[in-house]
């Protein structure tokens, strides 16, 4: 599918658009499209916010790779065919299971820089500067995507990057089809990218909007992809790309420089790992809090009979919600870098802390917010991302999650690179009990530092059972990206639901402050929300964004073969065979 797609996107003629995406049409026949129906195989599985970079990830499966040369070269693929959120200009969080059960994970989140400091984003008052943090090029923080992704390719791939590569740097010399959903993202943010005319060039053809069937080719990036398959982490973080991108920041005032890019190194990390009901949790550690939190809830839920309550019961969602509540107010206090902070992980995933930390729950009354306060550490015991999986013949997994925070990132396209920025910085806690875009609240411990990790949502999970593999999952979606990987499982392991419809279900979610139920159009019944005021739940508030909370592209295994399934909410397939 791959090199046929490419041969014809050489033409950019009207007929040949026409002739191309009839074509894709007939080709997604045998990929299926965006549904929420698996898709069944043995050989391999990927399952991500792109159809092209599914497929990339399956060719590579198909030339004899494993999951970790698919998951690489499909990380690299999203960064040509899915811009928002996919990207070498930003990081990301892998979790990775071998045949063998062992399970290791990899840090490459973005890092501030070494001129960062505490109040860079503050006035002489002491107030947060508006957009300082999100909206300039103060707000990247240095790229570890491209360091992760190469990375985990000589570590436990077994193509050489050359060949993982050949189809991202494809898509962004020969171009691809422009559907509809792409046209009109693009559409929505150029008003936001107005002001940066490399960024425009970027997102346009001859400076006109992309539309529906266009062919966009990206010309500069496809140049930044070869400089990196050819010379490794240097072709990035060092040479001709490092002083275009540290040449641009002292253009426009941002304070990344070279020793930044050339320092900058991933972190092998150990898993957070956890129970629940005979099934074990594997997932990413601090600077995540992601999979904290969500082993911590499980150890909250697990003495209830969640699956008796039924899913969507006011019983069961007032028992998550009072378990959110906790773990995020848990996560403002206790959770940052662990390089910098002493974080008490130990404390937060114990189960006698969670049993603790939920003995004031009543089944009947709601609590207030205000009230809930972080729990008491003892002795130290030593919104735009995209999340896709993988799983090869041999049982390998990939759970990988990869941002630039805002869709689009910063909206900055570093000139002559076709690179652009992320907006993570935005991500600590820029002054203590200010909320970040997605309102979460953060304290000392996600202060800004010079070479400090940003505290992240980033949730990539894997759930086996008996060593044998379960569940690959994650999802996009700031601090919901938590509770959206949390319902997947529940809706496995407790309602004993099909992978389809455990992903397609409607989500709600609750993060301490504010003190609001976040939930789709459909997440509750009209007498569910009746139960619920009636227990003392306010402020319910209908997602706005769209397509809904979350974008759970997952995984299941079972009998031997591998389900692969795109989440319905947003564009992109699961690709197996």
């Amino acid at each position: 599918m791959l090199s046929f797609e490419s041969k014809f996107a050489k033409s950019g003629t009207p007929s040949m658009r026409l002739k191309l995406l009839f074509c894709l049409i007939l080709i997604s026949v045998e990929v299926l499209a965006a549904s929420p129906e698996a898709v069944y195989g043995r050989g391999g599985m990927v399952s991500s916010r792109s159809t092209l970079a599914s497929a990339a990830g399956i060719e590579m499966m198909k030339q004899g790779g494993n999951a970790v040369d698919a998951a690489v070269a499909t990380a690299f693929a999203l960064a040509v065919t899915y811009p928002s959120a996919g990207n070498i200009g930003g990081g990301g969080f892998a979790v990775i299971r071998f045949p063998s059960g062992e399970v290791i994970t990899l840090d490459h989140r973005e890092k501030a820089p070494a001129k960062a400091h505490r109040d860079m984003y503050l006035d002489k008052d002491g107030n947060v500067i508006e957009g300082l943090s999100r909206n300039s090029l103060l707000a990247s923080g240095v790229p570890g995507s491209v360091d992760g992704l190469l990375t985990l390719l000589e570590t436990h791939g077994t193509l050489s990057r050359k060949v993982v590569m050949a189809p991202a740097i494809r898509f962004a010399e020969k171009g691809f089809v422009i559907n509809w959903y792409m046209a009109r993202s693009l559409g929505r943010v150029r008003p936001r990218m107005a002001a940066h005319a490399a960024s425009i060039e970027k997102f346009s053809i001859a400076g006109e909007l992309l539309q529906d069937g266009d062919v966009w080719r990206q010309p500069d990036l496809a140049k930044t992809l070869k400089a990196i398959s050819r010379h490794g982490r240097k072709g990035f973080y060092e040479g001709k790309v490092a002083d275009l991108i540290v040449a641009e920041m002292e253009r426009g005032g941002g304070i990344i420089s070279h020793e930044d890019l050339k320092s900058y190194e991933s972190v092998w990390r150990q898993p957070v790992h956890g129970t629940y009901r005979g099934y074990d949790i594997w997932s990413m550690g601090p600077p995540s809090s992601g999979g904290a939190l969500i082993v911590q809830m499980l150890n909250m839920l697990e003495v209830h009979d969640i699956g008796a309550m039924g899913w969507g019961s006011a019983d069961a969602v007032h028992l998550m919600i009072e378990a959110e509540r906790r773990a995020y107010a848990d996560r403002a206090e206790h959770l940052g870098d662990p390089d910098f902070v002493d974080v008490p992980l130990a404390m937060l995933m114990d189960k006698n802390y969670a049993q603790t930390r939920f003995s004031d729950f009543d089944a009947d009354k709601a609590t207030d917010s205000n009230n809930i306060y972080p729990g008491k550490a003892g002795k130290a015991e030593s919104l735009e991302t995209t999340h896709f999986s993988v799983m090869d013949a041999s049982g390998m997994m990939v759970s990988l999650t990869t941002t630039l925070n805002s869709s689009y990132g910063s909206k900055i396209v570093v000139p002559g690179t076709g690179i652009l920025l992320n907006n993570e910085m935005d991500d600590f806690s820029v002054k203590p009990n200010t909320e970040n875009q997605f309102q979460l609240m953060g304290r000392e411990a996600n202060a800004v530092e010079p070479g400090k990790r940003m505290l992240s949502s980033m949730s990539p999970t894997i759930v086996t059972k008996d060593n044998q593999p379960v569940l690959v999952t994650g999802s996009p979606g700031g601090g919901t990206i938590i509770t959206t990987t949390l319902q997947v499982i529940l809706n496995i392991v407790d309602h004993k639901m099909t992978i389809e419809d455990a992903v397609s279900m409607p989500r709600f979610h609750h993060q301490w402050k504010p003190n609001s139920i976040f939930h789709e159009r459909f997440a509750f019944s009209p007498d569910t929300k009746l139960a619920l005021e009636a227990k003392g739940h306010i402020n319910f508030v209908e997602s706005k964004w769209g397509r809904g909370i979350g974008d759970a592209n997952s995984i299941l295994y079972r009998d031997g073969v591998i389900q692969g399934v795109k989440d319905p909410r947003a564009d992109g397939t699961a690709v197996g065979f």
